[in-house]
């Protein structure tokens, strides 16, 4: 077939040919060829399928061609004439019969679900919507896999050595005064050398991005002049989100990837791949419901185990949820993980709902074929993986159940730690475990000790600033009439709710906000440290800013000199894990995943210096106590922390040393300006003052052989 349509733009006039033959099945989506592009787009039941050509300038629809081969479910052609750059999308023609899960509709717009990128962001329009407006829909961009890694390669960080520091593409750029103008927001933001050496003093070693690849608003959000800023509502699983992208996002990506990389820092994706922008039953029809809607989506079952194609399953929540039991969605997200692992350079994933990907198609398996499938593939089976463990579907919570190639969001971690240095009594024994790498969740001999993600603070949740300024959430500015977001915060205000210019409040925020983050990095796992922490970054007590594309959202880059001196205390907390390995990964010996161990004892103490026993344990009023590393010869490190979560000092006697050693004082929360920490030497008794931590670490205290 020969096809010639004339090309506007402005006042220049240009003559594009198009000769379309059969093309083939594979790959799946717009494949660029010495000639022209291949098209292949799976759609089993549609009765026709046509591919719509669209003017880059005014995005005017220049044509639409019949695909003309069609090899088992997959329909196919080849076009010469288009290059990378151009424009497209779909129309699928067949019955419209929701019921039996059929949503065909030849008037509406398809993006090609392995569409490589698009041109601009899909913002909702009921209106344009209604009236079948080719205008609201993206439009995918044909692209080509030309770029020059100039031999920059993974930086390959072991997990022992990991921190995570998670972080949304635009709220940590978009306000940094030296990053320039058209940079801020955008991928080639992420890796300008001013925050690339931010990230390097403080001393995270991977970066966690928040959703990178193309999503649209929900319909109620954008009714209410909102916005889905997180971006966890995908209308594509490989497409860079154009409101990250100046000009050309494929390139822009991975120069950001490039660019990390070179400076020794990973780059983990977070991907949702357990729902998408289309919802349910009521939902647009805009990509994978026109296509293969009964195979995409999971369905809920009725008593002869048949399906009611009317009504999605809603594990996730948003309206509906991806069936990765079946192996046409399972290919596709096996496809845009191997794609942005390999193509685009990335170092790993974090699963949003990870839970959902592991359901059979109802019921959760830890031997899920997704799963199995991950653990086998040449190129995945080296990434991280980073499970969020649950989602919200029957037997949705699965903490501790995912292959031991997976680590997991510890949430017990996260609830335990706050409700500790709350003052919450009862929780002394849970903090310990959750000290150790939460082995009562990750069993030993089974699983990686590194297998727990510990966090304090999330981007579901309140900033780590804003977990020690308020009791409620205020969620006023989400117009849902703060009734959003989790009310279950484990909180603590310290004595006023929000702003305060009281000292005395400002000073205990300050100490707790101190106790967090040394208990972060002192716990055996994978620290989690939520971006703008660091800076004290504040949402105005919202706990669900997933809407806010404003102020609330964006971090702020001005420091003053509380500011400051918290940031230098993240540097040093972190330098202090960096440089030790058991603090780092503590291997005992009554654990066998591996075959050696690097601590000799790990003991327990009372404030009196006695080894805590059973009942000390189960003391409801005990929150102190003391813990001490002794590591192997090799090793050569020795710790002693004391932990106080009451609001009274605590006299603590300290495990003897022979007389040439100390217990020399490495970090006292206490102090907020490191200089202040003295420069002390401990031979036998310390007074821990109320809601601190003190590290010590036994060092020669005149010249001696080590």
């Amino acid at each position: 077939m020969f096809l010639k349509t004339n090309k506007v733009s402005g006042k220049k006039e240009r003559t594009r040919n198009w000769v379309v033959t059969g093309g083939q099945p594979f790959p799946s989506g717009a494949t660029v060829t010495e000639t022209g592009c291949n098209f292949a787009i799976h759609a089993p039941f549609a009765d026709k399928v046509e591919l719509c050509l669209f003017d880059t300038d005014t995005e005017q629809l220049l044509t639409a061609i019949e695909l003309s081969g069609k090899t088992g479910k997959v329909w196919h052609c080849h076009v010469e004439g288009v290059q990378a750059g151009d424009w497209y999308g779909y129309r699928t023609f067949g019955p419209s019969q929701p019921e039996l899960g059929y949503c065909f509709d030849a008037t509406r717009l398809l993006v090609d679900p392995y569409a490589k990128a698009l041109n601009k962001q899909m913002e909702w329009d009921s209106q344009a919507y209604r009236d079948n407006n080719l205008s609201m829909v993206s439009k995918a961009v044909v692209t080509d896999n030309q770029f020059d890694w100039e031999g920059v390669e993974k930086p390959l960080i072991p997990l022992k050595d990991t921190i995570l520091y998670e972080a949304h593409v635009k709220g940590l750029t978009h306000c940094h005064p030296d990053i320039p103008q058209a940079c801020r927001g955008k991928f080639l933001g992420m890796c300008h050398p001013v925050l690339i050496q931010h990230l390097k003093q403080l001393g995270v070693t991977t970066i966690q991005l928040m959703p990178v690849v193309a999503s649209m608003s929900e319909p109620f959000i954008s009714d209410k002049g909102l916005s889905n800023y997180w971006g966890y509502n995908p209308i594509n699983f490989f497409s860079p989100d154009p409101r990250f992208v100046i000009d050309d996002g494929v390139s822009e990506f991975k120069q950001m990837v490039k660019s990390l990389h070179a400076a020794g820092l990973e780059v983990v994706l977070d991907v949702v791949y357990n729902h998408t922008a289309e919802s349910g039953k009521d939902g647009p029809v805009l990509a994978f419901k026109g296509f293969d809607n009964s195979a995409f989506y999971l369905f809920e079952n009725d008593e002869v185990g048949g399906r009611f194609y009317r009504n999605y399953a809603n594990n996730s929540g948003c309206g509906n949820s991806v069936n990765t039991f079946n192996h046409y969605p399972m290919r596709m997200v096996l496809d845009a993980l191997r794609y942005w692992y390999d193509e685009m350079g990335v170092d790993g994933f974090r699963f949003d709902l990870a839970a959902s990907l592991g359901r059979e198609p109802y019921e959760f398996s830890n031997n899920a074929g997704f799963f199995r499938a991950l653990r086998q593939d040449p190129v995945l089976c080296t990434a991280k993986l980073i499970a969020e463990p649950w989602d919200i579907g029957s037997g949705g919570y699965r903490l501790g159940q995912f292959p031991s190639n997976w680590i997991e969001c510890n949430d017990k971690f996260r609830d335990n730690v706050r409700g500790f240095w709350r003052g919450d009594k009862g929780l002394t024994s849970d903090f310990a475990t959750r000290l150790l790498g939460s082995r009562d969740v990750f069993r030993k001999d089974h699983r990686n000790p590194l297998s727990s993600v510990n966090y304090i603070a999330y981007h579901d949740g309140f900033t780590l600033h804003d977990l020690v300024s308020y009791n409620e959430r205020h969620n006023e500015d989400n117009l849902e009439q703060n009734r959003d977001g989790h009310g279950h915060n484990v909180s603590d205000n310290n004595g006023q709710e929000g702003f305060s210019e009281k000292a005395h409040v400002l000073l205990r925020r300050e100490r707790q906000k101190r106790n967090f983050i040394i208990t972060l990095m002192v716990s055996q796992g994978v620290p989690h440290f939520l971006g703008g922490d660091e800076l004290s970054r504040t949402q105005g007590g919202n706990n669900n800013a997933y809407c806010q594309d404003n102020s609330i959202s964006w971090v702020s880059w001005e420091l003053d000199e509380w500011k400051n001196d918290f940031l230098a205390f993240c540097q040093r907390a972190i330098s202090l894990r960096k440089n030790s390995e058991l603090l780092r990964n503590l291997n005992e010996a009554d654990d066998n995943f591996y075959n050696h161990h690097n601590v000799e004892e790990v003991a327990w103490f009372r404030p009196d210096g006695q080894n805590k026993v059973v009942d000390d344990w189960h003391d409801y009023n005990n929150q102190a106590f003391a813990v001490e590393l002794l590591g192997t010869k090799q090793v050569g490190e020795h710790w002693f922390m004391i932990f106080n979560a009451s609001d009274h000092d605590v006299k603590f006697n300290l495990p003897a040393l022979h007389a040439q050693f100390g217990w020399v004082l490495q970090i006292d929360t206490r102090y907020q300006d490191l200089q202040d920490i003295p420069d002390i030497v401990i031979e036998k008794e310390f007074i821990q003052a109320y809601k601190s931590i003190s590290i010590f670490r036994k060092c020669p205290t005149k010249n001696t052989d080590v």
